[in-house]
């Protein structure tokens, strides 16, 4: 069985363990072919690139853009894939986004000071390396030893990120065609993240002539969102991949891999041109 994860991050954005790690991990469980889509950043295939190549894994450009349907109102999350890798018209999106996350990361160390919950911000920066962006997981790291799936972490992360918690809140997003159109103009392919996850169906049916692919595997889909997705994939002629989405200790602990006999690709996808 082939084993690919095209869906995995690492701590230069908000993933816990490093680039050697993953790629290590991903080594064992027999993957094959490999893409870090680290948030809003395009460094971290070249970054990884001579990891990737030492352990016999082929590592294909990736990113997940946070991104918005303004339309419904809610998250959209947008994987682009073989982009060229200057990617200049993804940076001048994601540029700003980076700022704007950090920043607002800074503003919520202030927040939670203030609530009377010491927390020191350099040391979460320490703590964030090799990402330029401080991300909740780092203030969590740095506030708690407590696994993610605790009751303890859940209930303090809730208690500060979510309803009236002085953290609550959350930063501007990109909208998410401009995203697609983006990807598409650094020639890479425009992909779907989860969306069974975040119910973005409605979305995809309003924006097929701007999509490349959905992705079909995904922890958090179940049958009837792989049926679905498959559905609306043979209707408009879209790939289908998929990945663990693995954050190591800072998500839901999931193998890395995936089989790919139940994906498809575009050919250039696999480095197959």
């Amino acid at each position: 069985m082939m084993r690919v994860d095209l869906h995995v991050h690492s701590s230069h954005s908000d993933g816990a363990d490093s680039l050697e790690t993953v790629i290590e991990k991903a080594r064992h469980a027999g993957v094959t072919t490999l893409s870090f889509v680290d948030h809003d950043i395009t460094g971290t295939y070249e970054a990884a690139l001579p990891a990737a190549e030492e352990a016999g894994i082929d590592l294909i450009p990736g990113i997940e853009i946070s991104a918005y349907d303004f339309k419904r109102k809610r998250k959209i999350h947008v994987l682009g894939y073989s982009y060229d890798l200057e990617a200049p018209n993804i940076k001048a999106l994601t540029e700003p986004l980076l700022e704007r996350r950090h920043k607002h990361s800074l503003q919520q160390i202030e927040s939670i000071n203030a609530a009377g919950c010491r927390v020191d911000a350099e040391a979460i920066a320490e703590i964030a390396a090799p990402s330029r962006v401080i991300y909740k997981q780092h203030i969590m790291r740095y506030l708690t030893d407590n696994g993610y799936e605790s009751e303890a972490y859940q209930h303090l992360y809730k208690s500060l990120f979510k309803g009236d918690g002085p953290a609550a809140g959350d930063i501007e997003y990109i909208d998410a065609r401009d995203a697609l159109r983006a990807i598409r103009a650094d020639g890479g392919l425009a992909v779907i993240a989860h969306p069974g996850q975040m119910d973005s169906y409605d979305f995809i049916e309003e924006n097929t002539d701007l999509i490349d692919g959905l992705e079909l595997l995904h922890p958090d889909h179940n049958e009837d969102d792989h049926a679905r997705i498959r559905e609306i994939a043979d209707g408009y002629g879209l790939a289908l991949t998929g990945g663990s989405d693995y954050h190591g200790s800072f998500g839901v602990e999931v193998p890395i891999g995936v089989d790919a006999e139940m994906l498809r690709f575009e050919r250039h996808l696999l480095g197959d041109s």
